[in-house]
């Protein structure tokens, strides 16, 4: 296959955003080749704003041909939760045929070597960047989330956390050197000398299973990381979130082509309606390695039953803040109102459970009963979505069915302090669009812990009342041991609370954020710097980014000679 861009020219372009993205790792400072605002997309050939709107249009109704090996249908049928249909038709894969078509050409990309592989990852990640505008009313259509959110966490971010993936997976590759000299001396005999050859191989073939609220940021790190190690990948996205990840595909193929390698090292596993092709593929022989974000129940299943492959999770977990006091009152109800209402969240790092002592908090502004602090969250909660223009914006739409119902029965189950109610979208008349509910519960009672010990994914919260902050620590342990969380934040000024908390996150695996007030919230975790999950606790068996994430998708073979 005749290569468009040569080793070199990928090497020129990609190795100094490499070695950055090495540096950065090593640091864990702020850094980003990938801009956040809509409008540094103008320039150099990148889509603007409304090229990428038109871009978007023009695959309503289409069919995106891949030309992949295998094609046996076309499938589709994605409703946005904005309540248009995309009518965007997917190939439909003969799984006999297209799995060796993909195991074909992993020789000449294991070949290749570790440099060569990162950058071409990086030029997949380039193109994508350029179009991040389409990408992010793809992710918007099929997320719900606010476009301002799809186009951050579907855009940057989710290039960002792809790029923190390949660079992990670098490092790993090259910590053993391609060859060695190896002599063992032997007295007054002659010494022992062998030549000895070191190359990562690949496991096999990768599968990806996305997810429906997060189908790029949470889709990438495993695609790249499986890629970069010399792994051909195979993408089965969400039903109800096909597009970006095709998209996504669809680019890789086009680079992998480009760069003179088998573009059927990445293609699509799109399914027809209730198929289920899941369970399919994760037992298939030719299937070493597996990426899933989703509920328990499956992660639980994949970790059990896909035996012949190295599993990767992020399951469901019950997040926790324990509010023990605050020094900036205020800042604490803002940023915790903004953290229960970020995309109706619809998001793993989403705070389900606020532990208050039921005698109250200190304050900077006096005292406060817990019936004061949960209805001044509940105040902030509203005013921050009074206005319905703003409300839209934050909130986003509800991405399924599942999600309303558990907003409507979650209402029953204790006093509310927040009741939700609905928001009028005017540019999407079909949207369905809620603000959170807030329910009071009783941390002693059995019936209450029923419902608090249960991850109620969506834009429901539980004001669960504790008798002292040494209750709420051991709650918040037994919580993260037994359910898993993917974020604990915690509220106080006290020493000895701060470091009881910090105590239980050490032993129990759990990422904590302390004291937050201002503009990051416990929802967010930055690439480069924040580890998303730890692999420690039940609610993940991996975190996004680290070594282990990548070191076990290939293995060293030795070749050693006489010397």
């Amino acid at each position: 296959m005749a290569a468009e861009l040569t080793a070199h020219e990928l090497i020129a372009a990609h190795r100094p955003t490499l070695d950055e993205a090495l540096e950065a790792i090593r640091t864990r400072a702020y850094w980003s080749p990938h801009p956040e605002h809509p409008k540094a997309y103008g320039d150099n050939g990148s889509l603007d704003m409304a090229a990428g709107k038109a871009a978007f249009d023009a695959l309503l109704g289409s069919r995106l041909d891949l030309g992949q090996p295998g094609t046996d249908d076309w499938v589709g049928g994605e409703v946005s939760p904005y309540g248009i249909e995309l009518g965007v038709e997917y190939p439909h894969a003969d799984l006999d045929v297209l799995l060796p078509a993909m195991k074909a050409g992993q020789r000449a990309w294991r070949d290749a070597g570790a440099e060569i592989r990162a950058v071409v990852c990086l030029e997949i990640l380039k193109r994508i960047s350029d179009r991040t505008h389409e990408f992010a009313h793809a992710v918007m259509h099929t997320s719900g989330q606010a476009f301002m959110m799809a186009f951050q966490a579907g855009g940057p971010h989710a290039q960002d956390r792809g790029l923190e993936a390949v660079a992990y997976a670098y490092v790993e590759q090259v910590r053993t050197p391609d060859t060695a000299e190896w002599t063992k001396p032997q007295g007054k005999r002659d010494p022992l000398a062998l030549t000895k050859a070191f190359t990562p191989v690949p496991r096999g073939i990768g599968l990806v299973i996305g997810c429906n609220t997060f189908p790029t940021w949470n889709g990438y790190p495993g695609l790249f990381a499986s890629l970069a190690t010399g792994n051909a990948v195979l993408v089965k996205p969400h039903p109800r979130a096909v597009l970006p990840l095709a998209l996504t595909v669809q680019v890789a193929r086009e680079v992998l082509s480009a760069a003179g390698f088998d573009p059927n090292l990445v293609a699509l596993a799109a399914e027809r309606p209730g198929e289920g092709i899941a369970k399919t593929l994760a037992t298939r022989p030719e299937i070493r390695i597996i990426d899933y974000t989703g509920s328990t129940e499956f992660g639980d299943w994949l970790e059990a039953n896909a035996r012949q492959a190295q599993v990767y999770t992020e399951k469901a977990g019950v997040n926790s803040v324990l509010v023990e006091s605050a020094g900036n009152y205020k800042g604490m109800l803002a940023n915790l109102a903004f953290s229960l209402s970020l995309y109706s969240g619809q998001m793993c790092t989403t705070p389900q459970n606020l532990l208050i002592p039921r005698d109250g908090i200190r304050t900077d502004e006096g005292p406060k009963t817990y019936d004061e602090v949960v209805g001044d969250i509940a105040r902030a909660v509203d005013g921050l979505l009074g206005d319905d223009a703003r409300a839209n914006a934050l909130l986003g739409a509800i991405v399924n069915p599942d999600v309303k119902a558990r907003l409507e029965a979650a209402a029953g189950l204790g006093e509310v302090a927040l009741a939700s109610r609905e928001v009028a979208n005017p540019e999407f008349p079909g949207a369905v669009v809620r603000t959170p509910v807030l329910v009071k519960l009783d941390g002693a009672k059995p019936d209450d812990e029923a419902a608090y010990m249960s991850e109620c994914f969506g834009p429901v919260s539980f004001a669960v009342a504790v008798d002292s902050a040494s209750d709420a620590v051991e709650l918040l342990r037994r919580t993260i041991r037994e359910k898993g969380a993917m974020t604990v934040g915690a509220y106080t000024t006290d020493e000895e609370v701060e470091q009881a908390v910090q105590e239980v996150c050490l032993e129990e695996a759990a990422q904590l954020s302390l004291n937050l007030v201002g503009g990051v919230y416990v929802n967010q975790t930055a690439a480069f710097s924040d580890f998303h999950g730890s692999g420690g606790n039940p609610a993940a068996n991996s975190a996004l980014c680290d070594g282990a994430f990548v070191a076990n998708r290939f293995r060293v073979v030795e070749v050693r000679r006489e010397a």
